[in-house]
């Protein structure tokens, strides 16, 4: 394709997505679906021209300022991922001069905001909390997040699957923590590889990994995942239980419980039970009260764990969503809460990195609930044979942060019923 018509196709990729009408991994899929004669290179380039502007929107946007023709184009000339020659090839001399002297100012002077690329109400909780390390998270939040396996310990074992993996061109790491994962740098097709199809592994980050191996669910047992969405987790939890007892999938979206049918099919589970609710305190609910080994209450959140793969979200909540989804988050886990039987496990988490979603409401749980018994976070991935345990757990809750652990945002508490 020239040039021109490839800048042409990242200026409108551009402007779709900063509309923020849908989420960016929707939009950016859907604009590459519509341009299906594009090669792979031409299609990553213009995916991550598009995310790097909203990883770095305030400052593409301050940059721009000084250039002139549209400003959808600026900016994805100032984020472009694809070749330097081939952006050269789409300049007019004029807009390669006003380029180069962009890309030459001095970005450590600029103000703050302009440096962090974060609206205020997020910046100011996570500068407060964070302290020196605010500005090493803004630095992983502005990198692509690798690609994170999770091996199907029903069907394979870790060395196994990397072995097949490098003999197919992949070089795949073992996961620091997580003893079934396995790291990818960058973005290779997998869902054409054999050990994809026949459900060997699952794409899954390493911090959600972890999230089942808290849970830590036994043979035998009868165990509620009560926010499913597309089931990663649920997976996960299914294959601990060496596919034995009852795993039921809970989620109020039947379109995201419609996601996990492939995926169940491939990993060889057949005690998962995915069902529709209407809300949390649904009559399915309500006859599993008292009776449920584990809950895993993987809550509705802001999602700000997780900038690196979706930089959109930090544009597209609001104050007022947060507030929604804290009053949401109380009441999913106080209704979650009464499945627990006596000497049960309830673990509540979030792929957030503010504390009102986290601390916050676990806190608000424990006070309210006396007869449940806060669980260290450390002893408990311990016993999962996780390595290193101790660096995961932050008072005893798991806190898990791109910068300090190499993982998406993540919380967890977990608790156990008195008898």
């Amino acid at each position: 394709m020239h040039p021109n018509a490839l800048l042409d196709l990242a200026t409108e990729l551009v402007r779709q997505a900063l509309k923020f009408d849908a989420p960016a991994d929707t939009i950016v899929s859907n604009f590459l679906r519509h341009h299906r004669a594009l090669g792979p290179r031409e299609r990553h380039a213009l995916a991550e021209t598009a995310y790097a502007v909203l990883r770095q929107r305030l400052l593409l946007q301050h940059l721009a300022q000084s250039g002139s023709g549209a400003l959808e184009r600026r900016l994805a000339a100032l984020a472009w991922q694809g070749s330097d020659s081939f952006l050269r090839g789409a300049l007019g001399p004029h807009e390669q001069k006003w380029l180069a002297e962009a890309k030459a100012v001095d970005r450590s002077a600029l103000q703050e905001k302009l440096r962090h690329n974060m609206p205020d109400w997020l910046a100011a909780p996570l500068k407060a909390e964070l302290g020196d390390d605010f500005w090493p998270l803004v630095q992983a939040m502005e990198v692509a997040a690798p690609l994170d396996l999770r091996v199907n310990a029903l069907k394979a074992k870790r060395e196994q699957v990397q072995a097949e993996l490098k003999g197919a061109g992949l070089e795949a790491e073992f996961t620091p923590y997580s003893p079934l994962g396995l790291r990818i740098h960058g973005k290779p097709a997998l869902q054409k590889l054999p050990l994809f199809i026949r459900g060997d592994v699952e794409v899954q980050d390493e911090g959600s990994q972890l999230l089942a191996l808290l849970v830590a669910p036994k043979r035998g047992e009868m165990v509620v995942d009560f926010c499913a969405g597309a089931g990663g987790k649920t997976l996960a939890l299914g294959a601990s239980m060496r596919n034995t007892g009852r795993l039921y999938a809970f989620d109020v979206s039947g379109y995201r419980l419609e996601g996990l049918k492939p995926r169940l099919a491939r990993s060889g589970l057949s005690n998962v039970y995915p069902a529709q609710i209407a809300h949390e305190r649904d009559d399915r609910v309500k006859r599993l009260t008292g009776k449920i080994d584990r809950v895993l209450v993987d809550a509705p959140c802001s999602g700000l764990g997780t900038l690196r793969r979706n930089p959109d979200l930090k544009w597209r909540q609001s104050p007022k969503a947060l507030e929604e989804l804290c009053v949401k988050q109380t009441a999913i886990l106080e209704s979650a809460s009464r499945l627990v039987k006596p000497g049960g496990r309830l673990v509540y988490a979030t792929c957030s990195l503010l504390r009102r979603e986290n601390e916050g409401i676990a806190h608000a749980f424990s006070e309210a609930h006396p007869d449940f018994e806060f669980l260290p976070a450390a002893a408990l991935l311990t016993a999962g044979q996780v390595e290193r345990a101790e660096e995961l757990d932050s008072n005893g809750y798991l806190r898990l942060w791109p910068n300090r652990h190499q993982t998406d945002g993540f919380f967890a508490a977990a608790w156990q019923k008195k008898v």
